[in-house]
């Protein structure tokens, strides 16, 4: 017995010892081909697949948390490479991830869901400062990590133009969006477009100044970019923000990719071209969303028209209140509603009432879909993401163009806190602000609820018509209140 259970023991260890010199020389043999680059390089490929696939996985909702992960992993590994390498001192590493880690945890946990799109857009400029921020570190230390003076020199004001930008234009957007006094109106003044033409030109030929390797210009050109980034996104309209926000997005992206040519950093190359190029293409879905072009949106005014008709004249004498009551008496028996979100519902974090009563229509047998607006809200899939956080089934959100041919068949159309992606003049008007906007068309409903605490316009700046139609029902109050007391109604009827 004893042979049996120790006999094995002792011949593996045997072998083990026998493989120890093999399994050494083998090991020192590949340490001399393998470099420490090289092994990085791989690290930093790895980490390059997982964004991509992190990415790929962000593409639907049941596999965005996984997609979620894999970047987040792919990010661990680039950071932890990164500073085995020893590229970075440890202390100043450590003390980084500390208030990083701080900062992010502050904000998980104080930011509103209504104010996501301002902290995306204040995390665009903070990844545009640090671009600048890194750049501008190896432009002063005038030790490019790059052997091409002339390519590294381009990239670090490339760097400072776009980082630049980036930041100064986030934080006009995230003032924007918080609807702070000094920027709730677009501002621009004569010449202005003229101004930033020469700016930008300016700090073209600073760039390629910077081909020579001194980066004497680089502050001059970082001062005349944080100019510019004020400049063009002060005239854009509030309603215009989801497409700055991702056009902001790619240019962080971009900015990171160019300091990543500054200090031969290839993981950074990879996110940087990932994220702007991801930015730009969703910049331009926006675009189409909205019916514009990029340049309309950047350099036209979004500004309602003096000559366009006033509130009395679309509204005076055509409002029809209603009150949760009669809304659900309205709902006894139909067989198909849509809700429409908007940003209304958001700030009112009305989401979980909707759900439930939605739930109330489906025990009656109702169908319920939402129709979701690619621009509803003030970032995309804002609303999305919004359902989701009420465990609204995936497959009730229709987007605009599966559900705008069905809205015929809809029984009740349930307007929440929406505005100007259901406003009909973007059809009939050509003269108007939101002319040959796609908007969902809930006009073609049987019954239109609109629930909205007044007739104030929303970010177009101008009175929507449906609010007056024939079919139309204007339920006043507070989103989340106004929900509640409907349910109450249902419950109580």
């Amino acid at each position: 017995m004893f042979n049996i259970v120790l006999k094995p023991i002792v011949i593996a260890q045997q072998s083990l010892e026998g493989l120890e010199k093999p399994v050494v020389e083998a090991a020192e043999k590949v340490a001399q081909v393998v470099s420490w680059p090289q092994f990085s390089n791989f690290g930093y490929l790895v980490a390059s697949v997982l964004f991509i696939l992190g990415i790929k996985g962000l593409t639907h909702p049941r596999t965005a948390v996984r997609g979620n992960l894999l970047g987040a992993t792919g990010m661990l590994i680039a950071v932890l490479v990164t500073l085995v390498g020893g590229h970075v001192s440890w202390p100043v590493a450590i003390a980084g991830i500390a208030v990083g880690t701080a900062a992010g945890t502050w904000f998980a946990n104080t930011v509103q869901m209504t104010q996501m799109p301002q902290l995306v857009a204040l995390f665009n400029g903070f990844g545009g400062i640090a671009s600048v921020l890194v750049a501008g570190a190896e432009v002063l230390r005038e030790a490019p990590s790059t052997g091409n003076v002339a390519v590294a020199g381009l990239a670090a004001g490339l760097a400072g133009l776009i980082g630049s930008v980036t930041f100064t234009g986030s934080l006009v957007a995230a003032g924007k969006l918080q609807e702070l006094p000094q920027f709730r109106k677009p501002f621009s003044f004569p010449g202005q477009q003229i101004i930033n033409a020469v700016l930008v030109a300016v700090s073209l030929l600073l760039c390629l100044n910077m081909m020579d390797g001194s980066g004497v210009e680089y502050i001059l050109l970082t001062i005349i970019a944080l100019i510019l980034g004020v400049f063009l996104v002060t005239p854009i309209g509030g309603a215009d923000m989801p497409v700055v926000i991702a056009l902001l997005n790619s240019y962080s992206g971009l900015a990171a990719s160019a300091a990543g040519f500054v200090i031969n950093n290839n993981v950074l190359i990879v996110a940087g071209a990932l994220v702007g190029a991801s930015g730009i293409i969703l910049t331009n879905i926006m675009c189409k969303a909205m019916n514009r072009s990029l340049l309309n949106v950047l350099f036209a005014k979004f500004e309602p028209s003096a000559d366009g008709p006033s509130d009395d004249e679309v509204y005076a004498g055509k409002i029809k209140s209603t009150s949760p009551e009669e809304v659900a008496m309205l709902l006894d028996g139909v067989q198909r509603v849509v809700v429409v979100p908007g940003y209304g519902l958001a700030v009112a974090q009305a989401q979980h009432i909707v759900r439930e009563l939605a739930t109330l229509l489906e025990a009656e047998g109702v169908t319920v879909e939402y129709a979701i607006h690619p621009v509803a809200g003030r970032m995309p899939g804002h609303m999305n993401v919004l359902l989701a956080e009420a465990d609204v089934p995936y497959d009730q959100l229709k987007e605009m163009d599966e559900i705008n041919p069905t809205f015929s068949q809809c029984d009740v159309a349930i307007v929440i806190g929406a505005n100007d992606v259901v406003n009909p003049v973007a059809n009939t008007d050509p003269s108007s602000p939101i002319a040959g906007m796609p908007i969902l068309n809930v006009s073609d409903a049987r019954t239109v609820v609109v629930v909205k605490r007044s007739l104030s316009p929303g970010f177009a700046g101008i009175p929507n018509p449906l609010f007056a139609a024939d079919n139309c029902l204007m339920l006043f109050g507070d989103a989340k209140q106004a929900m509640m007391d409907l349910v109450a109604a249902m419950k109580d009827s």
